[in-house]
């Protein structure tokens, strides 16, 4: 572990003496150290920083430590839990060791032990945790400080330090190839090519001569040997975008180039020997495909050794800001713009924004403002213009609050054809304060009686009140 960079532990147990003891053998260890004293505390604190390793007491007020590995599991798949067990919680330490914790010592615990657990979790469970910025070239084209895209690199590296075949998911945009660039990266094979071909993008009949390659004579246009992106991509890595776009008969020679690590040029009787590492990418579901018979199953399990899937952009929201200034710093000089930031106002509507082309939109979104700036600010109504969604609204809490009380209120009245001792029993509320409610929002409870008796219902006494 690099002095320069020591991994951060989060460490939970509501005995204060613990608590303290724990952190100072930790802090002399070397370690940084955040602390919890329940299983809510530490979910909080895993929101706004991302430790290298949770270490946590079994016995905890509400939520004991299993429910919060659970929870941290859910949320942070790389994130390696050590739990701290007292005599009677040992069978339930026992448990979650199987479901996934990656240790647990039993109290009154060896103070070596320990650190020779932990360092042995960082090391398996947390490869950048002593990673210096040189050690982060791997990924530079990946700007985020979300804790969800820190797990998902987290995983990203462990799996460039193998062969294994990888499938990416995730919505159009969301950033698929720029992963797969960076677990190329990571690998050993960082030195070779990484080629990417769009399996939806190319015609059936061009896509097998441009996997496989050809030979002169193959079919009309083939005036010459052409060597496919598998020979291209020796010692390397091959990524096969939208894979679940692939047809049918091309997907059965894929399988086979697979299980044999060798292809055959079109119109060629020779098979040519490829060392090439598969990642594929899709933003289709796959199950689904196959179920509908539509993608091979045997093919799919070829592919699939490791799925990681990437959020979208508005499952990363936090992530907004770093990437808008990201690409407005970029994009600015490449237009003749001197534009410095985007008005708090227009990042608040980027950051509103429903993003359904995720980082790609972003992008394109930040280079329309570049390309239209005028001022050293980027002000909202170019963001607006950008998004064409010229009535981007950012609403404060209390009006959101307001907002959502009005539409709440309105759809009990709905709901009970204007029935207010309804509406009030379903809001479980009294029926004065429920009366306050609709006078606060201005809601008259008879103009939804017209709805009850248009459907032929037949409205209770209370409604006329």
């Amino acid at each position: 572990m690099s002095e320069a960079t020591p991994a951060r532990l989060l460490v939970v147990d509501d005995d204060a003496d613990m608590l303290r003891l724990l952190s100072m053998r930790l802090q002399a260890a070397g370690y940084r150290v955040s602390t919890a004293v329940s299983a809510e505390a530490a979910l909080a604190l895993l929101e706004v920083e991302r430790p290298q390793l949770v270490l946590s007491d079994v016995r905890l007020p509400g939520r004991d430590g299993l429910a919060l590995f659970d929870e941290v599991r859910s949320r942070h798949r790389s994130l390696p839990v050590i739990l701290l067990a007292a005599h009677g919680t040992i069978p339930d330490a026992v448990e979650a060791t199987r479901r996934g914790v990656f240790t647990y010592l039993t109290k009154p615990y060896d103070s070596k032990e320990l650190l020779e657990r932990i360092a042995q979790a960082l090391a398996l469970g947390a490869p950048e945790a002593s990673a210096g910025p040189a050690d982060e070239a791997w990924r530079s084209e990946i700007v985020s400080r979300s804790a969800r895209m820190a797990d998902l690199l987290a995983e990203a590296r462990m799996v460039a330090r193998s062969d294994a075949s990888v499938l990416l998911r995730g919505d159009s945009g969301s950033g698929k190839e720029l992963l797969a660039r960076a677990i190329h990266r990571a690998s050993a094979r960082a030195d070779r090519p990484f080629v990417a071909v769009n399996c939806g993008a190319i015609p059936e009949t061009l896509l097998e001569s441009e996997l496989f390659g050809h030979v002169k004579g193959a079919f009309t246009d083939a005036v010459s040997n052409r060597k496919g992106l598998f020979q291209e991509a020796a010692g390397g890595t091959l990524m096969l975008d939208e894979i679940g776009d692939m047809p049918p008969a091309l997907q059965v020679k894929l399988l086979r180039v697979l299980q044999e690590r060798a292809v055959r040029p079109l119109g060629s009787s020779q098979s040519h020997a490829v060392d090439v590492r598969i990642i594929s990418a899709t933003h289709r579901d796959l199950d689904a495909a196959m179920a509908a018979g539509q993608f091979r199953e045997d093919l799919y399990y070829r592919l699939n050794v490791v799925t990681l899937t990437l959020p979208t952009l508005a499952e990363r929201r936090e992530d907004i800001p770093l990437l808008a200034n990201h690409f407005l710093h970029k994009l600015a000089p490449k237009y003749g713009r001197r534009i410095s930031s985007f008005a708090p106002e227009a990042l608040k509507a980027l950051i509103a924004a429903p993003w359904p082309g995720n980082v790609r939109q972003l992008y394109n979104v930040v280079e329309q403002v570049c390309a239209l700036g005028t001022s050293p600010l980027v002000p909202l109504s170019l963001v607006q213009r950008a998004l064409r969604a010229p009535s981007v609204q950012v609403l404060t809490y209390a009006e959101a609050k307001q907002r959502f009380e009005r539409e709440y209120l309105v759809g009990l009245l709905k709901l009970t054809d204007g029935n207010v001792a309804d509406a009030a029993r379903l809001a479980d509320r009294n029926r004065t304060e429920f009366y306050r409610l609709l006078q606060k929002h201005a809601l008259t409870p008879g103009h939804f009686q017209s709805q009850g008796a248009e459907r032929g219902l037949s409205p209770s006494g209370d409604d006329a009140k």
